[in-house]
Formats: C-alpha cells, structure tokens, sequence
C-alpha cells in the first residue's frame, strides 16, 4: 500500500507536465481527464496513507511536490491562454504566495525547526487547494466544450453552459485567492511564533 500511495503521488507529478503539451496542442479533453484524475488521486493518496498508517516523510515529500505542480503549472498554462487581468492577477498572487511560504519552510529549516500543514480535515490550506483546483477543472472544462461550437452546433443551451462554466470558474479563483491569502496570515503568525524559539 505504501507504494501505492507513493505511486499516485508521483503520479500527479507526471500528470503536471502532461498538462503542457496537451493544451499546447489543444486535447482539451485530454486535460480534463488527466487533471480529474490527478485531483482525486491529490485526495485519495492522503486518505489511504492515513487509513492504512502508512504516512512516510518521503510519501509527504512527494505529495507536497505533486500538489505543488499540478497547481502551479496549471495555473500558469490558464494564465497564459486566458490573458484576462481578472485571471491573471489571482493566479500570480497564488503563485507568490507559494513562493513566500516556502521561503519561510526553508528558513526555518536552517534553523532545524519544522511548520507542519495543519492536520485539520477543513484547515484554510486544504479549502484553498480544493478551491484552486475546481477553478482550474472548470476552466478546462470551458476550453473542452468550447470545441463542441461550430457554426452548425451554436445553441443557447451551450452557449449557458460556457457561460455558467466561466463564470463559477472565476468565482472559485477568486475563493481560492481569499482562502490562499487567509492561509498565508495564519502560516505567517505560525512563522513569527516559532522565531521566538530562535535565539
């Protein structure tokens, strides 16, 4: 099992770069698939970790990194096909955000003292990553049934549906840009307690 695990977290790692090339070459609905499936494995992974007590600090290594990609290189692909400011401006914020929390991790990692994700089932961290990762299945999903439009398949029911899918993606973004900006106060006071214990 515990290989297993490991197996779906290294999984979501080579998904993330999958990503790349199939919007490139515009398989949208190849995105769709590959970004489903790493989302859920993103669950499935901590969930039978803890189930079967097989939570190992390389298992936690490698699902950080996996979350971290498949994120990230997502957003950046959405960022650079989008080209919307309203995009464009949560996702660098989320993005610095990830930057400057792993800063603070590896400054306290110099000084041997460790800032553990929260264990909460609901903490803010885990709302943030559920939040951005909706954001980005809808977005891919705009794009996929954005194929099924041509000049003979134009209709009002799926013109509501682009419509309905862009306009929840942008909710969640921007959800996920309060829950992320949230999380970074609360690792932040974190951070600024634990330089207390450095002397």
């Amino acid at each position: 099992m515990k290989f297993f695990v490991n197996f779906l977290s290294i999984s979501r790692i080579c998904i993330a770069f999958a990503l790349i090339p199939t919007l490139i070459l515009q398989w949208y609905w190849v995105s769709v698939v590959l970004f489903a499936f790493g989302a859920i494995s993103d669950w499935l992974d901590g969930y039978l970790a803890r189930k079967f007590n097989v939570c190992t600090k390389l298992g936690g290594v490698l699902d950080h990194i996996g979350d971290k990609l498949l994120v990230v290189i997502s957003f950046i692909l959405l960022a650079l096909m989008m080209r919307f400011p309203f995009i464009i401006i949560p996702i660098i914020i989320m993005i610095a955000r990830e930057l400057y929390i792993s800063g603070l991790r590896e400054f306290l990692g110099t000084q041997k003292i460790e800032m553990p994700v929260p264990k909460a089932r609901f903490s803010m961290g885990k709302i943030k990553t559920t939040l951005q990762l909706v954001s980005i299945l809808l977005f891919l999903l705009l794009f996929a049934v954005s194929t099924l439009v041509t000049p003979n398949t134009v209709s009002a029911t799926l013109l509501k549906v682009l419509n309905l899918l862009s306009q929840l993606g942008i909710i969640f973004l921007w959800s996920a840009l309060v829950a992320s900006l949230w999380s970074a106060t609360q690792y932040t006071i974190t951070f600024l307690g634990k330089l207390k214990k450095i002397k």
